[in-house]
């Protein structure tokens, strides 16, 4: 699958860029080599950024397993767990690594949940019988990750308030619809294909409890200011942050575990899985650098408009739609291209608000693929993309359809 998708990029974008030569623009040429050269660059730079934050997590995380506060993660979550990934056989330490990924995602605690997903992918790597095809359970850890549940983007309502938004968090209530439907329609495209009964009583159980919790958190955020949310979300994030790695080493300490060793030991694996990590990334990044440098984005948003138009149907959510098909290439593309949406039609306009939505509601499906599977030399992701692609694409349709209903 990868190989065809990349392929596919460069065909795409050789297309485009001969199109736009027979037009006249030869800049195209120069633009594309430009891009070439700075993916290659930008990819080193993120491995090697990776490197500190990595080797920070697998050092706590090996510190943490040793102290019996990641098994503690392992047992809240397992038995859901183990009833969507029933190859993975219960006890597991992958359950521990998966738990504390999807909690620091919901929780937005990014700078631990891109080294926990990597950890988690490596847990259930060491049961892959064939080490370059993705088993089942990681095309669902990774489709989990691709769609992108995060309880409180306060990123998003960041920019908005840097743009001058009346109300920078009014956009909270249609992100969190968004990007739930993108995990429960990416959820249950998997679950069709791998065949996992998703009616059976621990998963409605966990289902209903995390729905009930959910609406309880909305309703009292709904309450709050958005300067008010944005300082909740700090002090929770950072305080949880805190707790982990407390809890972590001074466990540890009470069960007379060699807490340095361990966490050395964990860094060196850390360490050697960014460097590992720099080919993979630079294939991926420079296929979205040449096909986004070519053009082509820019003709299917054309052609976007042209048949919306030719159906008569209401064409105001094209001006957001550049944010929308850049977000699944590249998250600093997408910031890029919402922040150009709403200084050009206004933060508040509908285009405005829909761009942001569209950022909070999706994820970096190719990024976070290539990182993922890349880190343990997979090459054959199976059903992964199409499944992350079709999360994307719900998330996508329903943020098209929230922003309608909010602000139509």
């Amino acid at each position: 699958m990868l190989n065809r998708v990349w392929l596919l990029f460069f065909i795409v974008a050789a297309i485009s860029i001969l199109v736009q030569l027979l037009a006249g623009n030869t800049e195209v040429l120069s633009d594309s080599v430009t891009a070439l050269f700075a993916s290659a660059k930008l990819a080193a730079d993120i491995s090697l950024g990776l490197i500190g934050v990595l080797a920070l997590w697998m050092g706590l995380m090996q510190v943490g397993e040793k102290a019996g506060v990641v098994g503690l993660f392992a047992r809240l979550f397992e038995p859901l767990l183990s009833r969507l990934m029933p190859e993975v056989p219960r006890g597991h330490v992958a359950y521990g690594s998966i738990s504390m990924n999807l909690t620091a995602n919901i929780l937005g605690l990014d700078n631990a949940a891109t080294p926990l997903g990597i950890k988690a992918m490596h847990d259930l790597q060491s049961l892959n019988p064939i080490k370059t095809v993705a088993t089942n359970a990681q095309i669902l850890f990774l489709v989990l990750n691709t769609s992108s549940v995060t309880l409180v983007p306060v990123t998003v309502f960041l920019y908005r308030a840097q743009q001058g938004a009346e109300h920078p968090a009014d956009v909270f209530l249609p992100i969190l619809l968004a990007t739930s439907a993108s995990t429960l329609v990416g959820l249950l495209v998997v679950a069709i294909i791998q065949k996992i009964p998703l009616f059976n009583s621990v998963i409605l159980a966990y289902t209903g409890l995390v729905m009930g919790s959910l609406m309880a958190l909305v309703a009292y955020l709904l309450t709050l200011s958005a300067n008010a949310i944005g300082s909740m979300s700090m002090v929770l994030g950072n305080g949880i942050l805190l707790l982990l790695i407390f809890s972590f080493i001074l466990a540890a300490g009470y069960r007379k575990v060699a807490v340095f060793d361990e966490f050395v030991e964990g860094a060196k694996q850390g360490f050697n899985q960014a460097i590992t990590l720099i080919p993979y990334l630079i294939a991926m990044l420079l296929a979205i650098a040449v096909l986004r440098a070519s053009g082509a984005l820019e003709y299917v948003l054309q052609m976007l408009a042209t048949l919306i138009s030719g159906l008569g149907w209401d064409t105001r959510f094209i001006d957001a739609m550049p944010t929308a098909l850049m977000k699944p290439f590249s998250g600093s593309g997408a910031r890029a291209m919402m922040l150009e949406t709403m200084d050009h039609h206004g933060v508040d306009s509908f285009a405005g608000r829909l761009a942001a939505i569209l950022q909070g509601s999706t994820e970096t499906t190719f990024y976070v693929l290539a990182v993922y599977f890349g880190s343990v030399g997979i090459r054959n992701g199976r059903h992964a993309l199409s499944c992350g692609l079709t999360a994307d694409v719900a998330g996508i349709a329903a943020a098209i359809g929230v922003c309608y209903w909010f602000y139509g």
